[in-house]
């Protein structure tokens, strides 16, 4: 079991569920991204770091990087938010297809910065 495997394990049943769902969608879209605990959270690392989440009593915190939730905002809107994250509530199916979304446009900007050194 790793330190993410033991985050999640630390939740309810329900919002296992979600936390999985979430993980299992960022790895699907980056599949290089090392999965590592960052300020206390679940995060995935790919040439600097990608996307990080939490679970919270009423939401799952996404936290794609203040560029991430520009890039995005109109979609986003829907949810709270601030700056650089957005709150996904427990009660309501995860929006995987927009989250796929927001973590390729996180893996093609960090790789471009790579790219330019």
């Amino acid at each position: 079991m790793n330190d993410i495997d033991k985050y999640i394990a630390g939740f309810p049943r329900d919002t296992q569920k979600l936390l999985e769902q979430l993980r299992a969608t960022i790895k699907k879209v980056s599949p290089q991204a090392d999965e590592v605990i960052s300020y206390g959270m679940p995060a995935f690392k790919l040439n600097g770091m990608l996307v990080w989440f939490a679970a919270h009593s009423k939401h799952i915190g996404f936290y794609p990087r203040v560029s991430g939730i520009k890039a995005f905002k109109k979609e986003l809107s829907i949810f709270k938010g601030a700056t650089g994250s957005v709150q996904f509530p427990l009660d309501k199916p995860l929006p995987l297809n927009l989250i796929s979304r927001i973590v390729k446009f996180r893996v093609k900007e960090n790789l471009q910065r790579a790219a330019k050194g």
